[in-house]
Protein backbone atom coordinates (compact mmCIF):
# COMPACT_ATOMS: atom_id res chain seq x y z
CA UNK A 1 0.00 0.00 0.00
CA UNK A 2 1.25 3.46 -0.89
CA UNK A 3 -0.10 6.85 0.12
CA UNK A 4 -0.97 9.72 -2.20
CA UNK A 5 -1.80 13.33 -1.38
CA UNK A 6 -4.95 14.84 -2.88
CA UNK A 7 -6.61 18.24 -2.70
CA UNK A 8 -9.89 18.96 -0.91
CA UNK A 9 -12.06 21.93 -1.84
CA UNK A 10 -14.61 22.69 0.89
CA UNK A 11 -17.60 25.00 0.83
CA UNK A 12 -20.69 25.40 2.98
CA UNK A 13 -24.19 24.64 1.69
CA UNK A 14 -26.84 25.59 4.25
CA UNK A 15 -26.13 23.33 7.28
CA UNK A 16 -23.50 21.06 5.72
CA UNK A 17 -19.94 21.40 4.51
CA UNK A 18 -19.32 19.85 1.10
CA UNK A 19 -15.83 18.55 0.30
CA UNK A 20 -14.68 17.68 -3.22
CA UNK A 21 -11.49 16.04 -4.47
CA UNK A 22 -10.87 17.66 -7.89
CA UNK A 23 -8.19 15.16 -8.93
CA UNK A 24 -10.54 12.16 -8.61
CA UNK A 25 -14.00 13.75 -8.72
CA UNK A 26 -15.23 12.35 -5.41
CA UNK A 27 -17.55 14.43 -3.23
CA UNK A 28 -18.77 14.05 0.34
CA UNK A 29 -20.27 16.14 3.11
CA UNK A 30 -20.41 16.58 6.87
CA UNK A 31 -21.66 18.87 9.63
CA UNK A 32 -18.09 20.09 10.30
CA UNK A 33 -15.14 20.72 8.00
CA UNK A 34 -13.24 17.88 9.68
CA UNK A 35 -16.15 15.47 9.22
CA UNK A 36 -16.57 16.46 5.56
CA UNK A 37 -12.86 15.86 4.87
CA UNK A 38 -12.86 12.54 6.76
CA UNK A 39 -15.89 11.43 4.74
CA UNK A 40 -14.18 12.58 1.53
CA UNK A 41 -11.07 10.60 2.44
CA UNK A 42 -13.15 7.45 2.95
CA UNK A 43 -15.13 8.02 -0.28
CA UNK A 44 -11.92 8.57 -2.25
CA UNK A 45 -10.26 5.44 -0.83
CA UNK A 46 -13.33 3.35 -1.72
CA UNK A 47 -13.49 4.87 -5.20
CA UNK A 48 -9.80 4.20 -5.88
CA UNK A 49 -10.19 0.57 -4.74
CA UNK A 50 -12.77 0.09 -7.48
CA UNK A 51 -11.26 2.40 -10.11
CA UNK A 52 -7.47 2.64 -9.59
CA UNK A 53 -5.74 5.57 -11.25
CA UNK A 54 -2.05 5.00 -11.86
CA UNK A 55 -1.13 8.66 -12.37
CA UNK A 56 -3.09 11.49 -10.80
CA UNK A 57 -2.18 15.10 -11.56
CA UNK A 58 -2.33 17.29 -8.49
CA UNK A 59 -4.61 20.32 -8.73
CA UNK A 60 -3.54 23.79 -7.67
CA UNK A 61 -5.54 26.68 -6.32
CA UNK A 62 -5.51 30.20 -7.66
CA UNK A 63 -7.85 33.18 -7.60
CA UNK A 64 -9.25 35.56 -10.20
CA UNK A 65 -11.26 38.75 -10.18
CA UNK A 66 -14.51 39.55 -11.96
CA UNK A 67 -16.63 42.67 -12.24
CA UNK A 68 -20.01 42.34 -10.53
CA UNK A 69 -22.80 44.72 -11.40
CA UNK A 70 -25.56 44.89 -8.79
Amino acid sequence: MTKQVFSAVVHKEEELYVAECPEVGTVSQGYTIEQAIANLQEATELYLEEFPQPQVTRSFLTTFEVAVYA
